[in-house]
């Protein structure tokens, strides 16, 4: 075999009994792991009992997100990782699509497929959608997804294309350059370390694809919900990281203009009563203040002459415009 399932577990039994069914019956021809991120609960003997098919890694603690893959994925030596959440439904023929893409050429690192709701199966899902890009301040949205407004599939983005960042909830990679960059940065612990390592990719030459011929749907919120202060933190801190890490110039810069809007993402915070996620959004700039040298000292040399952003602000366009679909951006 030489591909890869590998889903990340946490305190997660109840996710594996409902969705880990559809990945073994839709995977044929992939070796499947289910990496255990030192669970509490009963995952492992859970697994070991009604799905032992499926190879277990058992991580010593709980690394989080990156941490977690970076240290079970030692252990698995396919060619092909496809890294699953374990709230993702799969469908029939779902890997064939992602394999093809990535043996298309050299220059692909990374793909992801059309992801939808599990909920509401005719929309998108709010993490990855259609593809992810970033604006010019880091600022990650999507194809099909303009921060809170997902559209629904009316097959609007069914073309194979290029993109900046692939969903951490699914996406597939090739192992060798995944080890070669280092994999996700354990600094970031969970959220965005996707979208810093499809950025490294991206910087280093390499592409990063979507692909509407595989499509999973994803419950989303499955360890933090979409309104929880400690994802909120994880995902400003974490972006903020990516800016000093991998933007090639004017980092200063663009962190000021971030800090502005950021204010205003705070307020709507206030206006909304989530007083803990305001706070929330100062405390991930102190935190990127006492961690900047740190993340200073990560940058790499070699960066890409081409932009990591279409546009220079995804704010502008959907509040300022009134654009709530990237299709509808020039």
């Amino acid at each position: 075999m030489k591909t890869a399932v590998v889903i990340l577990n946490w305190n997660g039994r109840k996710l594996l009994k409902e969705f880990l069914p559809s990945v073994v019956s839709h995977s044929q021809g992939a070796k499947i792991y289910v990496i255990d991120n030192a669970s509490i609960d009963d995952s492992v003997s859970f697994l070991k009992k009604e799905f032992p098919e499926v190879f277990i890694i058992q991580n010593k603690e709980n690394y989080g997100f990156a941490g977690g893959y970076n240290h079970g994925l030692k252990h698995v030596k396919e060619k092909y990782w496809v890294l699953l959440n374990s709230d993702v439904e799969v469908t029939p023929n779902w890997i064939t699509p992602l394999i093809k893409t990535l043996e298309s050429s050299p220059n692909i690192a990374a793909v992801q497929p059309k992801i939808k709701s599990y909920l509401e199966k005719n929309k998108f899902e709010y993490a990855g959608a259609a593809g992810g890009l970033l604006d010019k301040l880091a600022y990650p949205y999507c194809r099909g997804r303009i921060f809170d407004i997902v559209e629904e599939d009316h097959q609007q983005y069914d073309e194979n294309c290029r993109i900046m960042w692939a969903s951490g909830a699914c996406f597939a990679v090739k192992k060798e350059i995944y080890e070669n960059l280092g994999g996700f940065d354990e600094d970031y612990f969970a959220h965005q370390e996707e979208i810093d390592l499809c950025w490294r990719m991206h910087n280093f030459g390499f592409e990063i694809w979507y692909t509407f011929e595989s499509e999973v749907f994803h419950l989303g919120g499955g360890t933090l919900n979409y309104n929880n202060p400690r994802k909120t933190y994880l995902n400003f801190r974490n972006s903020l990281y990516n800016i000093i890490k991998n933007t090639p110039k004017h980092t200063n810069f663009l962190i000021l203009q971030r800090f502005m809007l950021d204010v205003l993402a705070s307020l709507k915070f206030l206006f909304a009563f989530q007083i803990k996620n305001f706070f929330t959004v100062y405390k991930a700039y102190f935190s990127m203040i006492l961690n900047f040298n740190k993340m200073k000292n990560k940058r790499k040399n070699t960066f890409s002459d081409v932009k990591y952003y279409k546009i220079k602000s995804i704010v502008w366009h959907r509040y300022f415009k009134g654009r709530n679909h990237e299709s509808s951006i020039k």
